[in-house]
Formats: C-alpha cells, sequence, structure tokens
C-alpha cells in the first residue's frame, strides 16, 4: 500500500485557524499523515515549535525571526535604554569588527539597516519562507498544500523543483487579488505565475469559483466554510453576563471575530444608541480596536459597548451561545467581502443566534433561504439599528429565527462539507498514483 504524506503550509501560528484545523482532522482520520507547517509567535510562551494534534497530524511551527536579528534587535533596544552603555558596547564592537571585516562588520550594517527601515519587513517574510521550504523539504512528502497566496511560493518550490514533482493543491481561503491590504498588482501577477503551474484549486464558495473561471479560465473545487457541528449543552457555557458584570436579563448583541477594517464595525459602533436595549459585545482583536476602543469612549458607549480579547478557536462556541442576536456586517470595500461566505455566519447558526448581517450574495443566499435572519445595507448605521429593534421588540420572530438556525446546522456543517474536501484528495491522489503506476510499468 502507497503511502499518502501531506505537508501543508499556512501562514500564521495556527491558534484559531478553523479551516485548515477542520481539514487537517479531515485528512488524518482519513488514514493521511499530514504535517501542518505553520509560524511560531516569539511573544506567546506557552506556544511549542512542534506539537502532535493527532496519531497522524504533527504541527511544525518555524522561527518568525532570524537568530541574528533576535541578536541584533535586543541589543538595539538594549541601546535605547542604556544609551551610555549602548554607545561604548557599539565602539568596542566596532573596534572588533575591524579585525574581522568580512564578517562582523557587514553583518552588523545589514542588521541595523534591517532594523531601521522598510527592508526589515521583507527580509522577515523572506527568511520564514527559507525556513518553511526547508522544512516542507526535509521529508518525503506525497502531496503538498498551500492555504492561500502567501504559502503558494513555498509549496510550488517543494513540489516543483524536483526531479519526481509531487501533486500541488491551491487552497484559496480569500479573493487574492481584491481584498483588504493586497493592493498591488504583485499579488495578481504572483497568483497568475503560479495557478499554471498547480494541480488543483479549492475555494470557498461558487460565486468565488466563478470569479476564478472568468479570471484564469477553469472552475476550481468548491469546499464551503461550515464549522464542525456541535450540540450545545448549558453546563459547557461561559457565563458572559458574569464575566462582563452585566444583569442576567440583559440582551447580548454578540460580534466576533477579527477586530478589522472593513468588517462594518464603526458603522455598528454607530447603531447602538439607536437600539433600544441590548449590550454589544465584540469577541476578538485586531488592528483597528484601539481605534474603536476610544470611538465608544468618544462617544460616551462604555456601558452599551463591552471588548473582549480573542479566545481559543475551541472555546469560541460557549461565548456565542450567550447572545441573544450577532452581526455579520461586511463592507463592500472589494470582491474578497463582497463575495464572502463567512464561518461566522455557521458559527452563529450551530449556537442557534438569529443575525444581523450584510445583504451580500453568498450571505443572503443563507440567511433568507433558511430564515435565520434579516439582511440589511451594511453601510447604514439605521438599517442595522432597525433590525436590531425589531428582534428586541418581537421575541417571537427571534425564537423563530433562533429554531430555524438550529434546524439549517443540520445541512451547513463541516461533517457533510468534508466529503466534498476529501473528495479533492481522493481525485488528486488516484491521478498521482496512477501516473506513477504507469511509469514503473513502462
Amino acid at each position: 500500500m502507497m503511502s499518502k504524506n501531506v505537508c501543508m503550509f499556512v501562514w500564521n501560528n495556527f491558534t484559531n485557524d478553523a479551516r485548515v484545523l477542520r481539514e487537517c482532522t479531515a485528512l488524518s482520520e482519513e488514514g493521511y499523515k499530514v504535517d501542518l507547517i505553520c509560524i511560531h509567535d516569539p511573544n506567546d510562551q506557552t506556544m511549542k515549535f512542534e506539537e502532535n494534534r493527532a496519531g497522524n497530524f504533527n504541527v511544525y511551527r518555524v522561527r518568525r525571526y532570524p537568530i541574528l536579528f533576535t541578536i541584533l534587535q535586543t541589543y538595539y533596544r538594549f541601546c535605547l535604554r542604556y544609551k551610555l552603555v549602548g554607545v561604548i558596547t557599539f565602539i568596542i564592537w566596532m573596534l572588533t569588527a575591524c579585525f574581522l571585516p568580512l564578517v562582523i562588520l557587514p553583518l552588523t550594517l545589514l542588521g541595523l539597516l534591517i532594523l531601521k527601515t522598510k527592508v526589515k519587513t521583507v527580509f522577515i517574510r523572506g527568511s520564514i519562507i527559507s525556513r518553511m521550504i526547508m522544512k516542507g523539504s526535509k521529508k518525503k512528502y506525497d502531496l503538498y498544500h498551500s492555504n492561500d497566496l502567501n504559502t503558494l511560493p513555498q509549496g510550488f518550490i517543494c513540489s516543483k523543483w524536483r526531479l519526481n514533482k509531487k501533486p500541488l493543491i491551491y487552497d484559496s481561503h480569500e479573493v487574492q487579488t481584491s481584498r483588504t491590504g493586497y493592493d498591488s498588482p504583485i499579488y495578481g501577477m504572483m497568483e497568475r505565475f503560479f495557478i499554471k503551474r498547480i494541480d488543483s484549486m479549492i475555494v470557498e464558495n461558487h460565486t468565488r469559483a466563478k470569479y476564478n473561471e472568468d479570471l484564469y479560465g477553469f472552475y476550481p473545487d468548491v469546499v464551503h466554510n461550515y464549522p464542525f457541528k456541535q450540540t450545545a449543552i448549558s453546563n459547557e457555557t461561559v457565563n458572559l453576563h458574569k464575566i462582563l458584570q452585566l444583569p442576567t436579563d440583559e440582551k447580548i448583541l454578540l460580534y466576533q471575530g477579527g477586530i478589522q477594517a472593513g468588517r462594518g464595525l464603526k458603522q455598528l459602533i454607530q447603531a447602538v444608541p439607536k437600539f433600544k436595549e441590548g449590550t454589544l459585545v465584540l469577541i476578538g482583536d485586531g488592528r483597528i480596536k484601539a481605534d474603536l476602543v476610544k470611538m465608544v469612549k468618544e462617544m460616551s458607549l462604555q456601558e452599551k459597548v463591552r471588548f473582549i480579547a480573542k479566545v481559543p478557536l475551541n472555546e469560541l462556541s460557549k461565548y456565542t451561545i450567550n447572545a441573544y442576536l450577532a452581526f455579520q456586517v461586511l463592507n463592500n470595500t472589494n470582491f474578497n467581502h463582497y463575495s464572502a461566505s463567512s464561518n461566522k455566519l455557521f458559527e452563529y447558526m450551530m449556537a442557534g443566534v438569529p443575525v444581523v448581517a450584510c445583504d451580500f450574495p453568498e450571505i443572503k443566499r443563507v440567511i433568507e433561504g433558511e430564515n435565520t435572519g434579516i439582511c440589511i445595507d451594511s453601510h447604514n448605521p439605521s438599517a442595522i439599528a432597525d433590525a436590531v429593534n425589531r428582534l428586541l421588540e418581537d421575541r417571537k420572530l427571534r425564537n423563530q429565527l433562533s429554531e430555524n438556525s438550529i434546524k439549517a446546522s443540520e445541512i451547513y456543517n463541516w461533517d457533510r462539507e468534508k466529503e466534498l474536501f476529501m473528495n479533492v484528495y481522493t481525485k488528486r491522489f488516484s491521478s498521482y498514483f496512477k501516473a506513477i503506476e504507469t511509469t514503473i510499468s513502462n
């Protein structure tokens, strides 16, 4: 029997990546041996460089910073804190470098340049990619799997720069050519180059698959972003009312996920003064969180808006179930947002929590098709408030939407969707092994 060893790459710490967790778990359960290569967080003292998630599923984290960079960064901070001592140490170092000018001096100058300019970002990312490639080349894998564009070069080099080329699956969780932070045309050029050299592509929904077909001429496999099927058990919930010191009858209006631009969170906070009751609770972290906290303070909404830091993925559902209703109010800032079907939408559904959501095609198809919430213009705070107040005033409607959500969770869950995911692997491995057998027979 031939082996089924898979090397998967993802550009994060793999602490809250629900989709990658589901995929790796599904593969492991079906007898594939999966090594996931991701990035270590030096600020998290509890994070391991290696861990075994299941018998066939191992996680390997590469260093974020090169050792030399870490030394130079520590020294730079030391100099800033102890200016006089730092200057003396620097002079001694430079005098010592005179005896080894071909090694120490260039490294010193390069280190200072890296610490002080934009070269730092390029240098760090390049070194991470290099370490991922080295890690992915150490073992004999039968297939490589790259999650998103930022790991596609790693997968391409490991799978194709070799005598015996291996299959490469490109799993695009986002629309790489139209998403926040990806404005440079270089991303589109990169994807167009690599996409001609992959063996399979996976996207999140059919809207994005059609977009890909229009752009590149082929229709990729679709694997929706549905969560694991869950059964809410009351004694496994986290008491948010107690944590936030809210009255037990206070209605929690929940947003969970990244606190990032384009998520409609500013409009959501602007809508809060118009809510007839309830407390808005935002669970998560992100780049604009400090701006939102400031905004809440300026609007004197500290009693009506509460923030909770990101919680572990396996704990999140225990928080979600506390909500009276929840939000998914993306803004139409790019096609990535417009075409999203969003994991959190289905997490709310699993918990039986009705949703107030943007009226984008994939989200609207689910919500109105299953009658699990209200779709609104997410750019309009008044429209958000009207939907919230409707659910606050009509408890019967809210409960009906909650019941519909629980019923819909029987359809929109990973237990069903993983069959489509495994079909991609079965098809790809079947083609791969057939090619090997043909080569051997010839």
